[in-house]
């Protein structure tokens, strides 16, 4: 009998290391990993394009923020930061109240 010890645990090629994850891009597909993606980070349209209302009236823009079903797209999807995500809900609620944007879609 030896009285070696066992040796340790080596993480499998797809577990995620002590960096916090697999490497970025498609260095960690050879390894017989998952492929990760790197998601971009989503600016606001508006601090870009240095908007500084938001309009009501403009509603070939506001259409853009608006889903499918009539409600206002979330900040995690539309890339709107908290202020300008904040004005833009009070225009959407303006032009709907106006009868510019619609309620709800029809069925």
């Amino acid at each position: 009998m030896s009285d070696s010890k066992p040796e340790p645990r080596k993480p499998s090629a797809g577990a995620p290391g002590p960096g916090g994850g697999a490497a970025k891009g498609a260095a960690a597909a050879g390894a017989g990993g998952k492929r990760q993606y790197f998601r971009r980070r989503k600016v606001c349209k508006f601090c870009v394009e240095k908007i500084d209302r938001i309009d009501y009236k403009d509603v070939r823009m506001l259409q853009q923020f608006v889903a499918e079903r009539g409600k206002i797209v979330p900040r995690r999807i539309s890339g709107a930061c908290t202020q300008h995500q904040r004005r833009l809900a009070r225009a959407i609620k303006q032009a709907r109240n106006i009868a510019l944007l619609p309620f709800a879609a029809e069925i």
